[in-house]
């Protein structure tokens, strides 16, 4: 009788513990609605490549994919349809507003992660995230206002339109600070303080130990930050739409006035369109391009991501 009790209890405490035969109601329904929202999200992103891709194919129908990314004329009164001139001004607009967003936003993310003090950090931060809360379309007439006769002056009245690339790309930039400031800081402050203070006990300076060791253990996330801000700045619409102009021209030359892919769009779409046209296809194909230009910044972001990043225990 003794031994059977041992080994019945023996038995008991070699049972493996379940989990799952103790259900929670409250788990089980948080549980569902994630699965809920990321299911969603799935859903989302097909049924916009499915109405991108099915209204792009009726436009390559009447236009070749060959003309369509070799042809430098955007026209579709005299049915040219050569995405070459938005595409440029989108690169160039997007390359002005990184040489602004990525140095300052990184110098910003530095300070408040390894020099600012606790209430210079609760100053700053929020005067930052003000910066993000204006509207984009505030930061347009800003840029028409104030940065096109600032650019006039240094550069000269004859030399830069009053629509033009530049102000908006350096507007642009200005917008993005926030972003990639943010992003960067939540990378570096999350760098083990334990490599801060093994830096400090080999004799290295704060500015030392922040750019050759804490700055090379966040490059993951750094990395990630900067790509979004490519993504937010290539994607931005009503600056553009306002201060860099209206007319769909192929040029190197950022004090021109030009179109964005994304301005084109905004214009257009609100005009006396009619459904199935050619003009109306030609927005999906221009927002199937946008699509596949953040797509491949995000397979690469993933890649170098993967490739830099760094696992502390």
């Amino acid at each position: 009788m003794d031994s059977r009790r041992i080994t019945t209890s023996q038995r008991e405490t070699t049972r493996p513990f379940s989990l799952k035969k103790q259900p929670r109601l409250g788990e089980s329904i948080i549980q569902g609605f994630l699965l809920f929202c990321g299911v969603l999200s799935m859903f989302t992103t097909i049924g916009i490549v499915i109405v991108l891709g099915s209204e792009s194919i009726a436009f390559f129908r009447q236009v070749s994919i060959v003309e369509f990314v070799t042809n430098t004329v955007w026209s579709p009164q005299i049915d040219e349809f050569g995405i070459l001139p938005l595409l440029l001004s989108t690169l160039l607009t997007s390359t002005i507003a990184m040489f602004i967003a990525l140095p300052t936003g990184l110098a910003a993310a530095i300070y408040l992660s390894e020099y600012a003090s606790r209430r210079a950090r609760s100053i700053l931060k929020p005067v930052l995230e003000v910066l993000a809360g204006v509207p984009t379309v505030v930061y347009g007439y800003f840029a028409l206002k104030f940065m096109t006769p600032l650019l006039k002056s240094v550069f000269g009245e004859a030399n830069v339109n009053i629509y033009n690339m530049a102000s908006a790309g350096l507007v642009m930039g200005i917008m993005i600070i926030p972003l990639v400031s943010s992003m960067s800081e939540d990378a570096l402050s999350a760098v083990p303080r334990t490599l801060r203070e093994g830096a400090y006990g080999l004799g290295a300076t704060r500015l030392e130990t922040a750019i050759k060791v804490v700055l090379p253990a966040g490059i993951s996330g750094i990395i990630a930050a900067f790509v979004v801000a490519i993504s937010r700045a290539v994607g931005e619409t009503m600056i553009v739409a306002v201060a860099a102009g209206a007319k769909p021209t192929f040029t190197f030359n950022p004090f021109e006035a030009a179109e964005t892919m994304t301005g084109h769009i905004a214009r257009i779409s609100g005009g006396d369109l009619s459904y199935a046209s050619i003009d109306y296809n030609s927005i999906f194909a221009i927002g199937l391009t946008l699509f596949l230009m953040t797509l491949g910044l995000n397979m690469i972001s993933r890649r170098l991501v993967r490739r830099f990043r760094e696992v502390y225990e």
